[in-house]
């Protein structure tokens, strides 16, 4: 059985992941990092920033600013993810492409026009308050199909490399590890869980959305076939 879980970066999910995680007692959790990554969670320290993009940079000084309005630091959640994993004596995974790699190919393949866009875009979302953030993300979650779309006609080369690469090779990973492991949990951001449960459809992964995983404690989590949403008690 694969369990693919669906998060935001910015906000306060580690309670909840849990729970939904130690509930399915998976052989094997999947997080959305590769291992260097997963180790400058670990160490919380300054970033190296040389060869990254100015406008990544910018975007990750944003994600952080939005985390700590509540209350939580980027990451909190794939760390959660990974806590969870080694008390239940679980195998972690990191299933990500290489962060390096990531940002080389991203900035690479732009066009001038493109990489202007996004510097702009990112710029603005400097000042982007909570209830920006609040309204994108409801709006997502409305229909999140239609969100990547617009988001493919804008930056198609961003979307190319930011999403569709980086699903093919998360599910690669996951479609391998499920040959040893009966029961996996793969933690993913949101944005990736049309396109994986899209190329895993043969093994029918249930699905729990991150609209799911932020309602308040008295919404219950409601199956409809393998996704899970949420309804009034």
């Amino acid at each position: 059985m694969i369990t693919l879980i669906g998060v935001g970066h910015v906000f306060d999910l580690a309670g909840r992941l849990r729970t939904e995680i130690s509930a399915r007692t998976p052989g094997l959790v999947c997080i959305e990092l590769d291992r260097g990554r997963f180790q400058a969670l670990l160490e919380r320290g300054t970033p190296n920033t040389a060869g990254v993009p100015m406008m990544y940079q910018m975007l990750a000084s944003f994600q952080q600013r939005m985390a700590e309005q509540y209350g939580t630091q980027v990451g909190d959640e794939m760390l959660a993810a990974a806590e969870t994993a080694r008390e239940m004596k679980a195998g972690l995974a990191f299933i990500d492409l290489d962060a390096s790699q990531i940002f080389q190919e991203f900035w690479g393949g732009m066009s001038l026009k493109e990489k202007t866009k996004l510097m702009l875009a990112s710029f603005m979302g400097l000042f982007a308050g909570r209830r920006s953030v609040e309204k994108e993300v409801a709006h997502f979650e409305q229909n999140p199909q239609d969100y990547i779309e617009a988001f493919s006609k804008q930056f198609p080369s961003a979307k190319r490399i930011l999403i569709d690469k980086r699903d093919e090779h998360m599910a690669k990973k996951i479609r391998e590890l499920s040959a040893r492991f009966e029961k996996i949990v793969a933690v993913v951001g949101d944005g990736h869980i049309a396109g994986m449960s899209r190329l895993l459809a043969d093994l029918k992964p249930e699905i729990i959305r991150l609209s799911a995983l932020r309602r308040k404690p008295d919404l219950a989590l409601k199956r409809d076939g393998n996704e899970y949403t949420y309804s009034f008690q």
